[in-house]
């Protein structure tokens, strides 16, 4: 028997360990949304009290640790405190102004918060340079991160921590969908300056991270969702021509100060982009939308790219885990296991954070599942 963070760091090292890593609240992209949680523990005849959030606007639960060692979870997450910002304000109790100036509001009867209002839609280049960025290098941020990952090594587990790495998406917010994919194909000068400014800011967070915490860290999570359900957002050349570098740029300053493995969420599908994102120095692909259509292929996803990326996700939240039978579950389990985990280099979770549809025996099913099929050397 391997201890979690062995069994982890093994399947990263492409070598098959005692059995597949599981993440279940090992980040805000592998845990489930607070109703979800709240459902699952009422199943289970737990008590509810208050379930705390990794991300307010997300609704991303923070998963007890009885619940972490109940379904056998390999790692812990840490994240930085909030950015020092003269913008952030509560507007009501469904609404409020985040460091950045995004203002999100809480529809009646909603699960997560949405965008109401970009606070750069309208921005000229000017606007740029007077804009109230947030500070994310405070040290205060980081306050403590050190120890709080020394000790989740100390007790056996792999330790995540959240980036703050998202340049794309950190824009989109910022502008909105519209604006921003209208910026990338017909004003690349006002595109790349926005890039700029948000990768300096996320370069000041990175290095406030990882100088105080960074030789405990395993793995280092970051993101950017390039993908609808049929195609990437963008073209394979316009992501190249613009996106690449930045995160490239981003992901090198990470493996400048930490030997951990980067850790890469994008929903959809992003196939066409795989070659190129694997250019900027990422090790793990997350979630592995395997409804997303070029997605699905788990298969021809671990010949293609399995000898330079690991995968962590691919157990289907599309129709699998809220409409199927806990039987449809175990197979799926099953089926991404004898695609995705030969040779190592496979963490089980669900696609994306799991949802208040989910019914909680299907959330066992995965979990038993993955113990018993995720054992090495694989049954055929």
């Amino acid at each position: 028997m391997l201890s979690p963070r062995e069994r982890v760091l093994c399947a990263l090292g492409h070598e098959e360990p005692d059995r597949v890593p599981v993440f279940i609240g090992a980040s805000g992209v592998t845990t489930m949304l607070v109703p979800a949680y709240a459902g699952l523990k009422r199943y289970l005849s737990l008590p509810n009290g208050e379930i705390r959030c990794m991300s307010r606007a997300f609704q991303y639960a923070w998963l007890d640790e009885e619940m972490m060692l109940r379904f056998g979870c390999d790692a812990r997450h840490i994240m930085p405190g909030p950015a020092l910002s003269p913008l952030a304000m509560e507007l009501s109790s469904t609404s409020f102004v985040d460091e950045w100036g995004i203002t999100w509001q809480m529809a009646p009867g909603g699960l997560y918060y949405e965008i109401a209002s970009s606070p750069l839609r309208g921005a000229t280049l000017a606007d740029l340079e007077r804009y109230p960025w947030p500070d994310l290098e405070a040290p205060a941020r980081f306050q403590g991160l050190d120890a709080q990952a020394q000790a989740i090594q100390n007790a056996g587990y792999a330790v995540v921590a959240a980036g703050g790495v998202q340049p794309f998406e950190r824009c989109l917010l910022l502008r909105g969908i519209d604006a921003w994919l209208t910026d990338l194909a017909g004003d690349p000068e006002f595109a790349h300056a926005l890039l700029r400014k948000v990768t300096d800011l996320m370069l000041g967070g990175i290095a406030g991270l990882l100088d105080k915490a960074g030789p405990y860290i395993d793995i280092v999570s970051t993101s950017d969702d390039l993908g609808s359900q049929n195609a990437p957002l963008i073209s394979p050349r316009m992501y190249r021509r613009l996106i690449q570098p930045y995160q490239a740029e981003l992901m090198a300053a990470i493996k400048r100060r930490t030997r951990a493995h980067i850790f890469y969420h994008s929903c959809g599908d992003i196939y066409p982009l795989l070659n190129a994102i694997i250019e900027t120095g990422i090790d793990i692909l997350n979630p592995v939308q395997v409804s997303a259509r070029d997605m699905g292929d788990t298969g021809r996803l671990k010949r293609e790219f399995g000898d330079r990326l690991s995968f962590c996700g691919a157990i289907d939240t599309g129709w699998v885990l809220p409409s199927g039978k806990p039987d449809d579950v175990r197979q799926e389990v099953r089926r991404r296991i004898a695609d995705l985990a030969p040779g190592g280099g496979y963490i089980l979770a669900a696609v994306h954070c799991i949802q208040p549809d989910v019914p909680p025996a299907n959330i066992i099913a995965m979990l038993d599942e993955a113990r018993v099929a995720g054992r090495y050397p694989l049954s055929p």
